[in-house]
């Protein structure tokens, strides 16, 4: 009815007259709904509307414009028969229709659809879909919507708030059932969701991993595949493949060795591309390279799914990884390859060694540097700092793993592009270890990627206390993955060096951060701009005020990055693509939440930082001549990058299905 309030909890129903006529008169239902459309309160629900053989759809009518549609929770706005009037990230700038394209279930049908979680829609499965897929009798009476499903199941999810593991394992479960519904929960809800599905909450399911297994989920290769993963690759049933994330379980978060039970972080790493990065959940593949453990717990374990065998190593584990690679871009000459957490011994060799001839990069060591760069070029616009000042800054990293050099690399990077020399922005650099700071003395026993960064000024094995009272750093940056290593003496000292200090514990999980938020604000005295790894709560400082601690979290760079290369079929992923990635990111950030000290956007705008990430990606991939695909392709003439990258972006909804099976 024109003129309903906007806000109304439930939808009015229009007049039984308005409804007997549309049925009869099908032109003149589009024109009432059109002078229905302009409206700014119009809120429209027609029941059984059609115009032929038995379809009892319904149809919902929500105006785009409708100021209930600018809140993140509804992406889409209009929905008339299966053309859908949505809005990408209400922000009220696009409103636009956009064709559901009916889904065909090839030769599935009745209980096979319903078994299947990409075709399974639950009780959401309309009468008319039920009758043409022989659902009937198989569904309760009601239909319900997808909202109405996710409020249930996150009603249910509640609950359980104080045991996330069972969070955790609920979501497993929904995700085997109804992939669609599950995503959807996610994007609805990822401020809640997200510490669930990955960290924190992963490290804990993956040491379940094996004790909790239930359904497979990806691709297992052990080293009694050699010579055979081309063969194998062909048992995978999708015939696309967007992004691969694979992992060897060497080193997960900072729980060490778990081998096959790592298979949980590539299915969380995936949910993310598909929830926040918009890549469709047939499209992603999880890969354990299960090429045995060293955890003698888990070879002791009798309930271990994994190669119970020690740990392949040299060059039978290169030729292994090897066979892998080629492999995965023999099925799938266009894919993203994701590296996830590989031991440090093995992380920076791989990417060496493909990155240059691949589609492919290492998440800990280049997507954990372009969002520490992200975080820090928003710390400066914090500051209202440009961002050349990043070349004047001095920075001591705490952990000198492959996360920890991969990150100083990034910020090296950064600092070459605001117009220092290599030489010179190696110099702002102070790199410690367990032994303490790292010095060319240790040459013998330095990665090279770790002696560039070496000093050749001050004595090796230094205190960060000593380091900090000495270099007087900017920024000190947690990767050591152990609790305390950034001690209070270390931040009181460059609290008084410094105005404006800024700390970055960014180890996971949580119990591995470096240092908490609460104690950098008191121990700065609320001078201090922190992001962790980890979500954390806000804090009350002894003033009254409140500071929010950003989450330096990879999942505002990653997903993007797949997205934008993936999409533009770029054919490698250059560092300086990922300096392009953090610096859209760090645009997104807004004045609001930079008056609150975060440095990150909030976590419900991820998807528009996504989109952000990913627009810059193509840019610059077309800028350097490495893309191979464009905008504007099937007939899409005049198509921005930015409609390029929404176009492309999954979004959960349920779509029509039909069968060719013929019963």
């Amino acid at each position: 009815r024109p003129g309903d309030p906007a806000d109304a909890v439930s939808p009015r129903l229009a007049p039984a007259s308005r409804v007997d006529s549309a049925r009869q008169k099908p032109r003149e239902a589009w024109e009432y709904l059109a002078r229905c459309l302009p409206g700014s309160h119009s809120l429209l629900r027609l029941r059984n509307l059609s115009t032929g053989r038995q379809d009892p759809r319904r149809f919902a009518v929500l105006l785009p414009a409708a100021p209930m549609l600018c809140r993140g929770s509804l992406r889409r706005a209009t929905r008339f028969g299966r053309l859908t009037f949505h809005r990408a990230y209400g922000d009220g700038t696009d409103a636009r229709a956009r064709f559901l394209k009916p889904l065909d279930a090839r030769h599935s049908d009745g209980w096979d659809i319903l078994n299947n979680p990409l075709w399974n829609k639950g009780t959401a499965f309309t009468w008319a879909e039920r009758e043409r897929l022989g659902l009937r009798g198989l569904l309760p009476a009601q239909v319900r919507t997808i909202e109405e499903q996710v409020s249930n199941f996150v009603t249910q999810l509640s609950a359980m708030d104080d045991q996330p593991l069972m969070q955790n394992l609920m979501l497993q479960d929904l995700q085997a059932r109804n992939e669609t519904l599950y995503h959807r929960v996610l994007v609805d809800h990822v401020e809640k969701m997200a510490p669930l599905v990955y960290t924190p909450t992963v490290g804990a399911a993956c040491q379940h991993f094996s004790s909790r297994y239930q359904r497979s989920r990806g691709m297992f290769f052990t080293p009694e595949d050699a010579g055979e993963m081309g063969v194998m690759m062909r048992n995978w049933p999708r015939s696309e493949t967007q992004v691969v994330v694979v992992t060897d379980g060497s080193r997960i978060l900072g729980l060490g060795d778990l081998g096959a039970n790592g298979m949980g972080i590539p299915i969380g790493k995936l949910a993310l591309y598909c929830a926040v990065g918009g890549i469709a959940p047939h499209r992603v593949l999880p890969v354990m390279l299960d090429f045995g453990t060293n955890n003698e717990s888990l070879l002791r374990d009798p309930l271990y799914r994994g190669y119970r065998q020690p740990r392949v190593t040299g060059d039978r584990y290169y030729a292994l990884v090897d066979e892998f690679v080629r492999a995965v871009f023999s099925r799938f000459p266009n894919v993203l390859l994701q590296w996830e957490d590989f031991s440090s011994d093995k992380a920076s060799n791989l990417l060496a060694k493909y990155r240059e001839n691949y589609l492919c990069f290492n998440d800990d060591i280049q997507g954990t540097g372009a969002t520490v760069l992200a975080g820090v070029l928003g710390a400066l616009r914090l500051q209202r700092r440009p961002p050349e000042d990043i070349r004047s800054l001095r920075v001591a990293v705490v952990g000198a793993g492959s996360a920890g050099i991969g990150v100083a690399q990034a910020l090296h990077m950064a600092m070459q592009q605001a117009g220092l020399s290599a030489k010179a922005a190696y110099s702002n650099f102070y790199i410690l270890d367990q032994d303490g700071l790292q010095s060319k003395a240790r040459f013998s026993s330095l990665t090279e990627e770790q002696m560039a960064f070496a000093r050749a000024d001050l004595p090796d094995g230094m205190a960060l206390e000593e380091v900090v009272e000495q270099a007087k750093p900017h920024l000190v940056l947690g990767l050591s993955g152990k609790r305390g290593t950034i001690s209070e003496a270390a931040i009181r000292k460059m609290a008084a060096a410094v105005e404006r200090p800024i700390v970055m514990p960014l180890s996971n999980p949580t119990s591995s951060c470096e240092i908490t938020p609460e104690e950098a604000y008191e121990w700065s005295d609320g001078r201090a701009i922190v992001a962790t790894g980890s979500p954390f709560e806000p804090v009350a400082l002894a003033d009254g005020s409140i500071k929010t601690p950003s989450q330096c979290n990879n999942m505002y760079i990653f997903p993007g990055i797949g997205l934008g290369a993936s999409i533009c079929q770029s054919e490698t992923i250059p560092d300086s693509m990922l300096y392009e990635s953090a610096v859209a990111l760090s645009r997104v950030t807004d004045e609001e939440e930079m008056a609150r000290g975060s440095v990150f956007p909030s976590i419900s705008k991820i998807r528009q930082c996504s989109h952000a990430v990913a627009v810059a990606c193509i840019r610059h991939a077309h800028d350097l001549g490495i893309a191979k695909a464009s905008p504007g392709c099937d007939h899409n003439r005049g198509e921005t990058y930015e409609q390029w990258v929404t176009r492309k972006m999954y979004y959960p909804e349920y779509a029509p299905i039909y069968t060719s099976h013929t019963r």
